[in-house]
């Protein structure tokens, strides 16, 4: 009986004699204030789960910096954010033969006198000795620090779950109320926490649970009760002036659900850009490629009024459609050389080019990868598993690619602020354990992973379903099925979030591979409605291109205007993004008319169709490719860092290609064509547009002062370095 916490020891009293020798008057004081609460609190059902967990979330306890931590913090170890009460009990009450706690004694409990610091505690106060947490800490302990549970903890809900504030200092309450298994609620307000996204964007006062704008604009805040988190989003209009009554643009579901969304912001759109820009637009964003200045011509002159759906759909029927998207496949997979394995890879390439240029399903091709075997220089999705070296790896991989989550954060611990748990985790990589990874992929009936937790072998789980049967060889299966099945929360929300963002430049959720509940899109409705279209359609990703393609709000413009110069995220104008390296590279090529030569690929070879993203190249290097050996989809590409890179690639690279004997500059002095005719042409065909008047002006007055013809031809080097030097021609708008 001496171990059990019921019964103080020789050890608990010896140690709380020394730390108390010189505080007898601090501790008749705490027991005086706390009289008063725990006679409120008396008869009631404390329990250790529901009541004394939130509070170590609720003040930080649990936290990853401080006993949370993975091997805890002063010998003292939490689950994070209480996701393991039983384990959080054991280090409470039965950790070091029970000394945190004294039940004789309750207000001599270390657990009372290390956060009120009437004890040295490296983290410092966390309880007032006359608050209510430490009355009920001190009552649970009192009534016996017991761990029975009567009812189960089931969830939370919080309201508001939007607020829509008028200006900038407005406030609001936040209330939360916890629900159980057996019907009943609670108000769990004072024991949530909340936490802002962005604390420029808001101010919280958790004491009286409050909410204060500081900054226009979309923020969210995430309350958090034991293990649930919830988002709670705050609107705060980005001007103050009335919208203009305008009669808006509106081609289909999206542009509604963008205009509803530029309505709560009180943000205007800009207008709808030239047919110009659209062609460029459109070529850049489905075949990686700037548009001729033949199809420039055409297309402006063409006067019928569904020009830009042909545009569309002829361009979604081109060969630069496949090659392009194959690309943008390629990088989202990896797919790039395994050990000097050129094979494989090009049969890799070749599938996936197969699989685009037929329209097949995303159900069908993912399904496809999850299952493959055989020999992977003849079977091309077996390449998929042959990506990463590990089971754990493949399973990061998996869940970032076709569940746009991020299952890795549930390796260590439960994910702190998602669903997904270690077992979803281990469960996940315990299937993928089971396949031979090589050139041969096959099953491996005894392959496995060890669940750290446990020590133990994982068992295989679909996340956030059921276990799988270790002996099951169908489990990549029962993965696959329910993965790519119609009614999957995150499957065809994944993929149709990055198509988005290729067409508008940002996803609905950022990052692209950060689906959870604590991170919501932007325009949530919108994203709902995209999933649903896309899995009516077959999972076609050419239709939901199209879709996009055909809204109003894709053909936006670029250029904010004064009612909208502060969005950057909800497209009342377009986002500017810089070309990809090897779209740029390849642009330069087209421009110029010099190619450059990858390795041993033929001189001509477009970079976006490389197979080995490692192959030597000067000017990919300076540009910022991908080599595909992590993830390709980083939110830190911006223009800021272009100019940077064309600096860098306008040295030698680009003189040299400028002046080349058959350069596209080159061969048009020597046809003898005029100086403004020469600078007009290079603006087609670099930006895809023709000169306005002021440029017209401009060019033509200082082409007339040339003398001499090397005069002339200098002059123009120097005019199509500068060209190839600008943000327009290195960026999408």
């Amino acid at each position: 009986m001496a171990d059990l916490p019921g019964h103080t020891t020789e050890f608990q009293n010896v140690t709380m004699r020394n730390l108390l020798s010189n505080s007898r008057v601090l501790k008749l004081a705490t027991l005086c204030l706390l009289l008063s609460s725990a006679t409120a609190i008396a008869q009631r059902d404390i329990e250790f789960h529901n009541d004394i967990v939130p509070l170590f979330t609720r003040f930080g306890c649990n936290a990853g910096a401080c006993h949370g931590a993975a091997v805890g913090r002063g010998d003292f170890k939490l689950s994070l954010f209480g996701s393991d009460p039983d384990s959080d009990y054991d280090s409470v009450v039965r950790h070091l033969r029970g000394r945190r706690i004294n039940i004789a004694t309750p207000e001599e409990s270390l657990l009372l006198l290390k956060p009120t610091e009437q004890v040295a505690h490296g983290g410092g106060t966390r309880f007032d000795i006359d608050s209510d947490p430490v009355s009920l800490i001190t009552e649970w302990i009192r009534n016996g620090a017991l761990h029975t549970t009567s009812r189960q903890f089931t969830g939370i809900l919080v309201t508001p779950t939007t607020y829509y504030a008028k200006t900038v200092g407005d406030t609001t309450a936040v209330k939360v109320t916890a629900t159980y298994s057996d019907g009943s609620k609670r108000d769990v307000t004072s024991s949530t926490v909340l936490i802002a996204e962005d604390n420029t964007g808001v101010d919280i006062h958790n004491e009286s649970a409050t909410i204060q704008a500081k900054r226009r604009g979309r923020h969210i805040v995430i309350a958090r009760y034991l293990t649930e988190v919830h988002p709670i989003e705050v609107i705060v209009p980005l001007t103050d002036a009335r919208l203009r009554r305008s009669k808006s643009i509106s081609s289909n579901f999206i542009d509604e659900q963008i205009q509803s969304r530029l309505k709560q912001l009180r943000l205007q759109a800009s207008p709808q850009i030239s047919d110009e820009l659209y062609l460029r637009r459109a070529t850049l964003d489905l075949t990686g490629r700037l548009p001729t200045a033949e199809s420039l011509s055409q297309f402006v002159a063409d006067d019928a009024t569904d020009k830009r759906a042909l545009l569309i759909q002829s361009l979604l029927e081109s060969d630069g459609y496949v090659e392009y998207w194959t690309f943008k496949l390629a990088k989202l997979l990896r797919l790039r050389t395994q050990q000097h394995d050129q094979e494989g890879a090009s049969v890799y390439n070749e599938w996936i080019s197969e699989q685009l240029r037929n329209d097949a399903g995303y159900d069908e091709i993912s399904r496809s990868l999850l299952v493959a075997e055989g020999d992977a220089h003849s079977n091309g999705p077996a390449n998929f598993w042959r990506t990463t070296r590990t089971a754990r790896d493949q399973a990061e991989l998996a869940s970032e690619i076709f569940m746009g989550s991020r299952l890795r954060c549930a390796n260590c611990h439960n994910h702190p602020l998602d669903r997904w748990t270690q077992d979803d985790y281990h469960g996940l990589a315990a299937i993928f354990a089971k396949v031979e990874q090589g050139v041969i992929v096959q099953t491996k009936p005894n392959g496995r992973v060890i669940h750290p937790k446990y020590l133990e072998p994982a068992q295989p789980k679909v996340p956030g379903a059921q276990f799988v049967d270790d002996s099951d060889s169908n489990a990549r299966m029962q993965f696959a099925q329910w993965l790519t099945d119609p009614n999957n929360p995150y499957f065809s929300k994944a993929i149709v979030n990055r198509i988005w963002k290729q067409l508008m430049g940002k996803g609905l959720v950022e990052p692209v591979d950060d689906f959870r509940s604590t991170n919501p899109a932007t325009h949530p409705v919108l994203l709902d409605l995209l999933a649903k279209d896309f899995v009516d359609s077959g999972f076609s990703i050419k239709h939901t291109i199209r879709r996009i393609t055909e809204s109003a709000a894709y053909a936006r413009s670029a250029d904010a205007i004064e009612a909208n110069k502060f969005d950057d995220k909800y497209y009342s104008h377009a986002i500017k993004m810089p070309l990809e390296a090897e779209v740029l590279a390849d642009a330069i090529a087209d421009v110029t008319g010099i190619h450059e030569q990858y390795g041993e690929q033929p001189v001509g070879t477009r970079a976006i169709s490389l197979l080995d993203p490692a192959v030597p190249s000067r000017t990919l290097q300076v540009l910022g490719r991908c080599d595909r050996s992590d993830s390709c989809e980083s939110t830190a590409d911006a223009i800021d860092g272009l100019s940077q890179k064309l600096h860098q690639f306008n040295g030698a690279m680009i003189n040299g290609r400028i002046s080349a004997p058959n350069s596209r500059l080159t061969q048009y002095m020597r046809a003898g064509k005029p100086a403004l005719e020469i600078i007009e042409t290079f603006y087609q065909v670099g930006l895809s547009r023709s000169m306005n008047d002021i440029e017209r002006s401009y060019w033509k007055k200082l082409t007339v002062d040339l003398d001499t013809k090397v005069d002339t031809e200098h002059f123009l080097q120097d005019f199509v370095w500068s060209l190839l030097s600008s943000k327009e021609f290195g960026t999408k708008h």
